[in-house]
């Protein structure tokens, strides 16, 4: 009975967190993000699709590959009702940038955007430390392209993109080049 009890008593804890934690699709659907770059924009809106679905799966993607704790992003998403694009772009643009997710999480959170305008991530980026370059354009546009792959989500390259990186195909090659390079 004690474990019974025990057990009912950690799922009426827990039932409230993954409430919390679900993007919901009124949320994506009203989301709007500025970063300055159309095809990022997409591509978080995406994210947050995506992270209606498997916020479990999100969360895990952010903490491993920009290297963030789970346990801060999950706060971000679950507490402070981040939006899942959002958290992505702050941890990833500071992943690509060499700075601390907090960092990126601190400005957008003090940024004061003029009178009845909307916050924007191109503000934000221009008023933090770094300058942003091509350079860090590129890295980002390149992490959004592994999470899809990561995810086996379908993602429209650019152009440029499709120069850089390839078809999904080639892009699978060489990462399996790349795994088998380092298990060596």
């Amino acid at each position: 009975m004690k474990v019974l009890r025990a057990l009912l008593v950690a799922l009426l804890l827990w039932l409230p967190l993954q409430a919390a934690a679900q993007q919901t699709a009124a949320e994506s659907d009203a989301y709007q993000v500025d970063t300055g770059d159309s095809w990022v924009d997409a591509q978080l809106q995406d994210i947050n699709r995506y992270a209606e679905r498997y916020p479990d799966s999100f969360l895990d993607e952010v903490a491993r590959y920009a290297g963030v704790s789970r346990g801060y992003i999950a706060a971000l998403f679950q507490t402070h009702g981040w939006q899942a694009g959002d958290i992505y772009f702050a941890c990833f643009w500071s992943k690509v940038t060499e700075r601390s997710c907090r960092d990126s999480v601190k400005a957008w959170s003090q940024a004061v955007p003029e009178e009845g305008q909307p916050k924007r991530w191109a503000d934000v980026v221009a008023d933090m430390p770094v300058t942003p370059t091509n350079l860090h354009w590129r890295a980002l546009r390149h992490a959004i392209v592994a999470s899809h792959d990561h995810w086996d989500r379908p993602v429209t390259l650019d152009a440029t993109l499709k120069a850089q990186l390839g078809d999904r195909a080639k892009r699978d090659r060489a990462a399996t080049e790349a795994a088998t390079t380092r298990d060596r």
